[in-house]
């Protein structure tokens, strides 16, 4: 029988696999962070009514108060109301990105490992080319041909991680192939596609879980690289990295302006790379039974 977890889980062992996560207290921290990062994203109308591209040029730069809380940028907008509606535009993008890379990514791995032949030799050799590249330099070659945008951004980003969640796939299939329940289900009669789908591809769900919440971790990292050069998302609309773009230059009369989404990055990457660990712990077979 197949040691990874099947998609289908009976409540025991989900009761096994959530004790597991709840132990680990850097795992409820990262879900803390990702679960405070996605409801502010998901809720920024709801949780900030301030307007966060309207310019106040009688409030430049003012220091964090009762009335901006975070203080006011270098036009007199609200840093708070920006640094909510940019946790909006980095959830989407992630969610965007990471559903992209494995919508597209899975199947090429699984056919590949599965066929086997000239066929995974060629989709590979196209892998390996994609990551040949740095990933955020790849993302800026493919944001700059096809235009600045969340949606050039999110694509670009998609498309960066591909090769990995493939590979990723290929190599949970090649290890599945071999095995006596494989053998078993074509011995029965079963057609190719009903074993991969039905028996192989369920043991692909715990890597793909830890690889997708490191993959958003990423995601937003590149989101806010992209933006930070200038060819990501076009200003006014806020973005964490747009925002440490213009801070640098007054770093040293108003620290905040670089302060608030220097930390909203770092925490919601830690966020996310906390949760990819607390997750690989209670996947792994070796610690579920």
């Amino acid at each position: 029988m197949s040691s990874s977890i099947p998609v289908s889980v009976s409540p025991e062992r989900r009761r096994r696999l959530l004790g597991r996560l709840t132990r680990s207290h850097l795992a409820l921290v990262g879900l803390a962070i990702v679960g405070l990062t996605a409801m502010v994203g998901l809720l920024a109308p709801l949780v900030l009514t301030t307007d966060p591209v309207a310019m106040d040029f009688g409030a430049l730069l003012r220091a964090p108060s009762r009335g901006h809380l975070l203080g006011t940028d270098q036009f007199g907008r609200d840093v708070l109301a920006r640094l909510v509606w940019g946790a909006r535009l980095s959830v989407r993008i992630g969610a965007l990105a990471v559903a992209l890379a494995v919508v597209v990514g899975v199947p090429i791995g699984a056919l590949s490992g599965y066929a086997g032949g000239v066929l995974d030799n060629v989709l590979m050799r196209c892998m390996d080319a994609l990551l040949a590249f740095p990933a955020l330099l790849l993302a800026l070659g493919l944001v700059a041909i096809m235009g600045p945008g969340s949606t050039s951004t999110w694509l670009a980003i998609g498309i960066v991680y591909t090769p990995g969640v493939a590979r990723l796939t290929r190599g949970v299939v090649l290890a599945e192939r071999p095995q006596e329940y494989v053998q078993a289900a074509r011995a029965l009669g079963q057609r190719d596609r009903w074993v991969l789908v039905r028996h192989i591809m369920p043991n692909c769900v715990s890597a793909l879980l830890v690889q997708a919440s490191v993959n958003f971790a990423n995601a937003m990292v590149i989101e806010a690289g992209l933006s930070f050069l200038g060819i990501g998302t076009p200003p006014p609309t806020p973005s964490w990295g747009l925002m440490l773009n213009e801070a640098r230059a007054f770093m040293g009369s108003a620290r905040h302006v670089a302060i608030a989404p220097g930390v909203a990055i770092s925490l919601a990457v830690l966020g996310w790379n906390l949760l990819g660990d607390g997750l690989r712990d209670a996947l792994d077979p070796r610690l579920t039974e």
